[in-house]
């Protein structure tokens, strides 16, 4: 199994309580939290599913698997008994619903960033209000978790995963630029670097991420933009930040990947 991306510094004065539930009461429970900036969670796992959404701030769900970021109005689809951890590095007001694996209706049993539509947003709302032990069977209360649960699972999936790689030495270059995004690293020097050839390095790269060693880069540096933004950093410091050598070009490819332009989504 791979190690975990680059992690920020961990303070014990922001760990996160994890709730001490045996079961869930109903099929769908609901915990609000503000979340000082720094917050974190230990590696941990639940018997039902996760559905992380982020009214604001910028929410980090780390796996085995790779990174998955939530900006606001997104939301982290976590499936029963992976090991996780969420992390913020800004403050974050956060929703999580917890979803019993008998009602999560047949969704696919992967981490997922979802996109959080107008609809579900307000269900989330309206729920979020409700006791825990809402009444079942036929009230109103009901009805509305069950819309709720079926919209849920019809949310379109977006791309703001950073997959890693299994392979050691090739992990260990990907966290160098996890932690530093600005560095102008190049397929070549990678391939000196592990002692093999450019085309060998482009196959293995997309068999163990699944996308291009350009393509992992660039989504490298334009999830590492995310909180830098939210924290009210000029576009353009955020852009040299990242890597990039114009404030254009980095807008362009911020509207590729989360179709706005970073005034747009943090308006």
């Amino acid at each position: 199994m791979p190690t975990k991306g680059h992690l920020p510094a961990r303070s014990p004065h922001t760990e996160r309580s994890i709730p001490a539930l045996a079961d869930l009461p109903r099929p769908l429970y609901a915990r609000a939290e503000s979340l000082s900036a720094g917050s974190w969670t230990p590696t941990h796992r639940h018997n039902w599913v996760q559905f992380s959404y982020a009214i604001s701030g910028v929410l980090g769900v780390q796996t085995e698997q790779g990174s998955f970021f939530a900006p606001p109005q997104w939301g982290v689809w976590i499936p029963a008994g992976l090991d996780h951890e969420v992390v913020t590095s800004t403050r974050a007001e956060m929703r999580s619903l917890y979803i019993r694996t008998q009602d999560s209706c047949g969704a696919p049993e992967r981490c997922r960033v979802l996109e959080v539509t107008p609809l579900v947003r307000e269900l989330i709302k309206s729920f979020c209000l409700l006791p825990a032990d809402y009444p079942e069977h036929d009230s109103p209360e009901a009805r509305l978790v069950q819309v709720l649960l079926d919209q849920l699972v019809t949310l379109p999936e977006v791309g703001f995963s950073l997959p890693l790689p299994r392979h050691t030495r090739l992990l260990s270059l990907c966290n160098e630029l996890i932690e530093e995004p600005s560095q102008n690293i190049t397929l070549t020097y990678w391939a000196a670097r592990l002692n093999m050839s450019e085309k060998t390095l482009m196959r293995l790269f997309q068999r163990e991420t699944g996308l291009s060693f350009r393509g992992w880069r660039q989504r490298a540096r334009l999830l590492a933009s995310l909180n830098a933004l939210e924290e009210g950093d000029s576009v353009t410091r955020t852009a040299l930040d990242c890597g990039y050598d114009s404030t254009s070009a980095f807008i362009a490819a911020f509207k590729g990947l989360f179709g706005f332009t970073p005034g747009e989504l943090f308006r």
